[in-house]
């Protein structure tokens, strides 16, 4: 049953399950919210210079005050809010409970195990519905592994219109400025399709570990460069000294 708000206070976040005693469905969606998240944090630091968002990974949304708390909650495999901050009161979120902070997600995730009908189930209480219509997240993405595919809705007017790929094969998402696509290679030792973001040139957005690599392998040719130069100094320094030339005085 649901509970109206003067029945009694308000839960928050700390006085709400934080767990349903599930588990992660199959060993790629750990590594696959690793790559979205830390692929997407430069940018969203370009969008929030003050630090004011938040990311949730396998996290409740609390969306309806319900008896008991679980009716009324979705756990997206990923999703990120907007304007909020990092810390709630200084602690972090258990869950992110929307009648306390009232701001609708950017963009939650679903990574499809099954058959994809749980993450399309238009019915009342189904995950679209609910995504649509209680939660009400800007764009809605459901990816299926074995199918190498994602589906990206966008909201329109109050329900969520397909979107179109670009001529990539990305589909713009407009307000984060990035594109979100497929992507088939090597990450964490797995050779998989993933879930990627590029941005709006269609330039790849590197996780982690490969702006990590990146850097490495600059700085090992900088200091590649830095040697030839030295010794092709010292040539020259051996050639002036063999032809009677102080280098010093040169």
């Amino acid at each position: 049953m649901i509970v109206t708000p003067t029945t009694i206070p308000l839960p928050d976040h700390t006085q709400l399950p934080c767990e349903d005693d599930t588990f992660v469905k199959n060993f790629q969606e750990h590594p696959q919210s690793i790559l979205i998240t830390t692929s997407i944090c430069p940018i969203l630091a370009l969008l929030h210079p003050d630090g004011c968002y938040d990311i949730g990974q396998d996290c409740g949304i609390y969306w309806q005050v319900t008896n008991p708390p679980l009716k009324g909650v979705v756990s997206p495999d990923w999703f990120y809010v907007p304007n909020i901050p990092p810390l709630l009161n200084g602690q972090m979120r258990r869950s992110y409970v929307l009648w306390q902070e009232r701001i609708p997600p950017a963009i939650v995730l679903e990574f499809v195990s099954g058959n994809g009908v749980e993450e399309r189930d238009r019915d009342e209480g189904g995950k679209f519905w609910v995504y649509e219509t209680q939660i009400q997240a800007e764009y809605y993405a459901i990816y299926e592994v074995r199918r190498r595919r994602v589906e990206v809705y966008c909201l329109v007017n109050g329900s969520y219109q397909l979107v179109t790929p670009n001529k990539r094969g990305h589909f713009p998402i407009e307000s984060l400025g990035v594109e979100l696509g497929i992507w088939q290679g090597v990450y964490q030792n797995r050779d998989l399709p993933w879930l990627r973001w590029w941005d709006r040139e269609g330039n790849l957005l590197l996780a982690a570990e490969e702006r990590a690599e990146q850097q490495a392998l600059r700085a090992e040719r900088a200091e590649l460069g830095e040697q030839q130069a030295r010794e092709q100094a010292e040539r020259l320094r051996q050639l002036l000294i063999e032809n009677g030339i102080d280098p010093d005085a040169v």
